[in-house]
């Protein structure tokens, strides 16, 4: 039975950092997402608000911001490693992520199976962003059923990869977790936990016991 292995981005493949810091990283914009990113931890704003602001903060993002900052970003290593072993045993692979889909998406590029971020406009920016296609920590479980439905996998088969609260409903939904550098609000929900820079390591975990 094929098994789809569903990985959160933020914190998870790209360590101490997340795609709209490494975003605004490049537009000079640090303190700016530094801000809306406590806010939004602290729960003073909700996601859809939070998509709002970052979207009129990048008003000069170009496609060229975008790709120095996936380039430059703190991955963890053994992402393409993991993924193409996945590949070979015959199972599936996914990024869900509530980081903007024009990001989330070039990770396609490194064996992922699919990547679904929030939907934002085309860089650079023409449109305001559309609040109906944005993810939601409770609408990671409706794209995993979704997968699971397009690539013929039973959710009984089903391995989450995560580090923070966005992913407690996704680790509800399956029957096997992996806490990827998270404080102990996520490990204690976990099957495994992992601390450390190389995902081979916290695939190693799931692998053993499968």
């Amino acid at each position: 039975m094929a098994r789809l292995h569903l990985f959160d981005l933020d914190g998870t493949l790209m360590r101490g950092s997340a795609a709209p810091v490494e975003i605004s990283r490049q537009l000079g914009l640090l303190d700016e997402i530094g801000e809306l990113e406590v806010a939004l931890s602290r729960g003073r704003i909700g996601p859809p608000e939070y998509a709002v602001r970052v979207h009129a903060l990048w008003a000069g993002l170009t496609e060229a911001h975008v790709t120095t900052a996936f380039e430059t970003a703190p991955w963890i290593t053994g992402i393409q490693d993991v993924w193409r072993e996945i590949r070979e045993a015959g199972d599936y692979c996914a990024v869900i992520s509530l980081s903007p889909s024009f990001f989330v998406e070039r990770l396609l590029g490194w064996g992922a199976h699919a990547a679904h971020g929030s939907l934002f406009p085309e860089v650079p920016f023409t449109r305001p962003v559309d609040k109906e296609g944005l993810l939601s920590p409770a609408a990671k479980v409706t794209v995993m059923r979704r997968l699971c439905a397009e690539f013929g996998v039973d959710s009984r088969h089903c391995v989450a990869y995560g580090d923070s609260m966005s992913d407690v409903d996704l680790f509800a939904a399956v029957p096997v977790s992996v806490a990827v550098n998270a404080d102990h609000h996520l490990a204690d929900r976990a099957t495994h936990t992992y601390t450390g820079d190389d995902l081979r390591e916290a695939y190693a975990l799931v692998r053993s016991a499968l």
